[in-house]
């Protein structure tokens, strides 16, 4: 791997702002000006050749400027190695569209959109893919509420669906996570044994 990052190093070094190895993984930090340049890169080069494309996820971080991390895995079966490129993004700053290196990213970027809000430019069809369309905010966002912002039912009244704003009928319960074995007074069955 460390084989591989000198080579892309050397043949694509503007294009990688950092290469780390983490998680037996090369990992690469890229700018999303870049991404298209070096994805293409890493598909085409007789050395790279990572022509499977895994999957793209976002991980939000809500304290920093740059709110999102956009991390795609890709694969290359002929080296039998995976790759990770990572770039950072803000919540109203798009990131470019894979979808014209790797046809697969379509849904992926689909899903960051719909979950997260991460902005694709150049996106064939960017639309929520996992909630409703009238859905309101993105549900894997660390300051989307638990419960929701409404929730949906029947009405048998007007025979239709319908959306009512959230309504808790209980309080939040306290749960106590000790486990019902530690702290207690008496001895188990079988806890005799141990001290022998």
């Amino acid at each position: 791997m460390k084989e591989l990052a000198a080579y892309i190093r050397e043949e694509r070094g503007a294009l990688v702002t950092d290469a780390k190895i983490a998680f037996g993984e090369l990992t690469l930090h890229v700018q999303p000006s870049g991404l298209i340049e070096l994805a293409t890169f890493l598909r085409d080069d007789p050395q790279c050749q990572f022509v499977n494309f895994i999957d793209i996820c976002g991980v939000d971080w809500p304290g920093r400027a740059e709110r999102f991390d956009v991390v795609y895995h890709l694969l290359s079966p002929r080296q039998n190695l995976r790759i990770r490129l990572k770039l950072m993004t803000g919540e109203d700053v798009p990131v470019p569209s894979l979808c014209g290196v790797y046809p697969g990213a379509d849904w992926f970027e689909r899903e960051a959109y719909d979950l997260y809000g991460i902005l694709f430019t150049g996106h064939p069809d960017l639309r929520r893919i996992l909630t409703d369309y009238g859905f309101e905010g993105h549900p894997l966002r660390k300051d989307f509420p638990l419960t929701g912002f409404v929730e949906v039912r029947y009405d048998d009244e007007v025979k239709r669906v319908v959306y009512d704003p959230v309504e808790l009928r209980q309080e939040y319960r306290d749960f106590d996570f000790l486990s019902p074995w530690e702290g207690t007074d008496y001895v188990l069955p079988g806890d005799e044994k141990k001290s022998q």
